[in-house]
């Protein structure tokens, strides 16, 4: 059983973190800072440490030098993303940023365990996706698809993976893209190097180039110091850009220079310098029909789009349904507490009947919302709402997504019978023109990345704004 430290000084988050890894099968300890840590355990005896960046005392990054054949998976905030990518220089084998979901902490663990030959085992024997398969040769252990669709995905991942080919994921919203990619990148000579996981739509578009690219100390108001670009942490591994149809235009120019000569410059910077990075792309958006648009750079898409993937949305999936509802069903149950759930096999049929327009997404967060509401064993078709006719039941989505939704649901409740999506729509709308993206998130309560995913949802365009 692999043993995990968690190094956190916020309580409830070390307390959820620990418990969840618990109920995953770990042997965890944990403490509040790293002189805690080193007093209390042996960092060195851990098979991974789970840290916070900035802790009192010494900061997470210490652990990378005290204990320097244990892997070290850093926490942090968006805020403190670049922060992130310079512990990675220093050493941590991954970042995860604040806030995460739970199935993201524990695909992290899964793929940083999996590269160390000690845990790689354990690691198998504790996959909750239905197999006994190998992460690192294997698709089918990070993703789940019995139909003929899905079978046709495997393949081709197992075929290029392996490859220095570029690759351009297409798939509707939910459809596990970022999976896609993360079985790509284990699959790969690369393993054992970071994949680094970048949302372009998640980024003001006056900070991706500097994200993306890094910065010289003074090139733009703010810029205090040097900062390293995520493709250039993500050098020796691979990089995958999510929603790279959002990417503004000048910062797709600089991304084909990437791709053609292997070299990035920093914001401010007159010095070139060459990375060996292997590049995983996605969207939801036609490229091609973009291209024609000039919303995105022609060159670029050819670049990009040396081979696909499509991933099906789950209306094409039929015979995948029930499994993936029983294997989320299980999971939920286990997290909690509730292990003897069982659908009726009224609700079999509803999941069966159900359009999915959020895909395997929506698929997960109607089975944690019925596990959270189900007062017994069964989960019958009123717990699923699916036709959003829940009334009262209704739950916050993004109680999957690790946001905190409280703002959002208090306001909703005191809003006449409008529901959670209903006042979103309304907000948004009301204050768009005056608010910030990140002001606009903030007073909602969630995340920039959810907010921006809602609007997708919904057909909601977002403001243009420099402000943003």
């Amino acid at each position: 059983m692999p043993r995990i430290l968690i190094v956190e000084d916020e309580e409830i988050i070390r307390s959820a973190v620990r418990k969840l890894l618990t109920h995953a099968g770990y042997e965890v300890a944990d403490a509040g800072s790293v002189e805690e840590a080193e007093d209390n355990h042996d960092p060195a005896q851990f098979d991974l440490i789970i840290s916070d960046l900035r802790l009192p005392g010494a900061p997470g990054t210490e652990l990378i030098r005290r204990a320097p054949d244990t892997p070290v998976l850093i926490m942090t905030s968006y805020a403190s993303l670049r922060s992130a990518v310079d512990s990675m220089k220093m050493g941590a084998v991954e970042y995860i940023a604040k806030p995460f979901d739970h199935e993201e902490m524990l695909e992290a663990v899964e793929s940083i365990l999996a590269r160390q030959p000690q845990a790689a085992s354990t690691a198998e024997e504790r996959s909750d996706r239905g197999t006994a398969s190998d992460p690192a040769s294997d698709p089918a252990a990070i993703m789940f698809g019995h139909c003929e669709a899905m079978q046709k995905v495997f393949t081709l991942i197992r075929k290029v993976a392996p490859t220095e080919t570029t690759v351009l994921i297409q798939g509707e919203s939910g459809t596990g893209k970022e999976l896609a990619a993360r079985a790509l990148h284990l699959m790969s000579p690369r393993a054992a190097r970071p994949l680094i996981s970048v949302n372009c739509a998640a980024i003001p578009e006056s900070l991706i180039e500097s994200e993306l690219f890094g910065h010289e100390k003074g090139s733009f108001t703010g810029a205090v110091s040097a900062r390293t670009g995520l493709i250039e942490a993500a050098d020796g591994g691979s990089l995958f850009l999510d929603e790279i149809g959002e990417l503004p235009a000048e910062a797709q120019a600089r991304l084909l220079r990437v791709l053609q000569e292997g070299e990035i410059r920093k914001v401010g910077s007159t010095q070139s310098r060459q990375v060996d990075v292997r590049m995983i792309a996605a969207t939801h958006r036609n490229l091609k029909a973009m291209t024609r648009t000039g919303e995105f750079r022609e060159d670029l898409f050819y670049r990009l789009n040396v081979m696909q993937v499509r991933i099906p949305p789950l209306r094409e999936r039929q015979a995948d349904i029930l499994g993936l509802a029983q294997r989320f069903l299980k999971r939920q149950g286990e997290k909690m507490g509730k292990p003897n759930l069982n659908l009726t096999p009224e609700a079999m049929r509803a999941l069966e009947r159900h359009r999915w327009p959020g895909n395997v997404r929506e698929l997960e967060n109607a089975i944690e919302r019925a596990t959270i509401l189900c007062d017994n064993d069964l989960i019958t078709p009123s717990l699923l709402d699916l036709d959003g006719e829940g009334g009262d039941v209704n739950i916050p989505e993004s109680l999957v997504e690790g946001d905190n939704e409280q703002t959002l649901s208090r306001e909703a409740e005191s809003t006449s019978d409008l529901s959670l999506e209903d006042y979103f729509q309304h907000f948004v709308l009301e204050n768009q023109e005056r608010m910030s993206e990140t002001e606009l998130a903030q007073k909602l309560g969630i995340s920039r990345k959810s907010l921006w995913e809602r609007r997708q949802r919904l057909g909601i365009p977002r403001k243009k704004s420099s402000g943003n």
